[in-house]
């Protein structure tokens, strides 16, 4: 299934995520820094959301209080609670 996330506090504009459960099948930023973005879906597709949760939570851009990857994590928190 297909969630949507609004980030808050970052460049990127939407986040959209593809779970098969609790696997992350594909994930793209929209906006923001596209090098990056790239990067950070290809490296958590195929893994388990909460697990990704637990590493990108708290991750901070430069002096920022968020980041595209603590961003990305409260998108996958929300789509698990979808998913139930």
């Amino acid at each position: 299934m297909e969630y949507i996330y609004k980030p808050k506090g970052v460049c990127s504009n939407l986040i959209t995520i593809e779970l098969d459960g609790e696997i992350i099948r594909k994930v793209e930023f929209m906006g923001g820094c596209s090098g990056n973005g790239r990067g950070i879906s290809q490296l958590v597709k195929g893994r388990n959301a909460k697990e990704v949760i637990r590493s990108l939570r708290g991750v901070r851009c430069g002096t920022g209080k968020t980041s595209c990857p603590d961003q990305l994590s409260f998108a996958l928190q929300q789509a698990l609670e979808q998913e139930k």
